[in-house]
């Protein structure tokens, strides 16, 4: 498997490029600000078609490229139900901060000409591909993680966590859709359960595994 990410926009947003390797198809994980020229970076260099956009939650921090990424490869973007409005409309997601910030700015935002809904569970086939969906609200009514098996001996699972869990820490819950005891629910129900081995990939910042998060961050430890 190949996964590439980096860090995109202010805000340092994770974009993640997933394939099985160079020269096939590709899967584009939460394109935020600035993360379209990367995206086509990676695609050039490994020579990758992208066919889906998978978007962890609604914020714009992590869509503001969904429907520019979508438009320019045709790619299908996928988005939970509870937050597809925030595609058209991302200032109804946005802090009292964000929104002072894009202030004076000419900004226009539009779902892409293909969008599909996920729901709990549900098993995508995507790019030669499986991904399994996790609603897990809390952060934004239509937060997801998306999880796709890793063919190594000491990896079980990737999972492209989204703003659910990071290392160290959570996603906050005072922004508009957040909840703080349904995020706790979420963690307790989607998280605890998987195998230590689990490679989280977040939003933002580093890496880590469910093991080291299970045994260090406190907000799974008073779970």
């Amino acid at each position: 498997m190949f996964i590439a990410g980096f860090p995109a926009g202010p805000w340092g947003t994770n974009c993640y490029v997933v394939a099985t390797g160079p020269g096939s198809e590709c899967v584009v994980v939460d394109p935020g600000k600035d993360a379209a020229a990367g995206v086509a970076d990676v695609v050039r260099e490994h020579r990758l078609k992208p066919v889906s956009v998978l978007v962890t939650h609604g914020h714009v921090d992590h869509m503001w490229c969904v429907a520019p990424v979508a438009g320019t490869y045709d790619a299908t973007a996928w988005i939970h139900p509870s937050d597809r409005h925030l595609l058209e409309d991302p200032m109804a997601g946005m802090s009292p901060g964000t929104t002072q910030m894009l202030l004076g700015g000419s900004y226009e935002w539009a779902e892409p000409d293909d969008v599909r809904e996920l729901t709990d569970l549900q098993e995508l086939e995507l790019a030669g591909l499986r991904f399994v969906v996790d609603h897990t609200p809390g952060h934004t009514e239509g937060s997801v993680t998306f999880r796709t098996p890793y063919e190594d001996q000491d990896i079980s699972e990737v999972m492209f966590s989204g703003d659910l869990l990071f290392a160290g820490s959570i996603g906050r819950t005072d922004l508009p859709g957040g909840d703080h005891a349904t995020m706790l629910r979420s963690l307790a129900s989607k998280v605890l359960p998987l195998a230590d081995d689990v490679v989280v990939l977040p939003g933002h910042g580093e890496q880590t595994s469910i093991g080291r998060e299970r045994a260090t961050n406190p907000f799974l430890q008073d779970l």
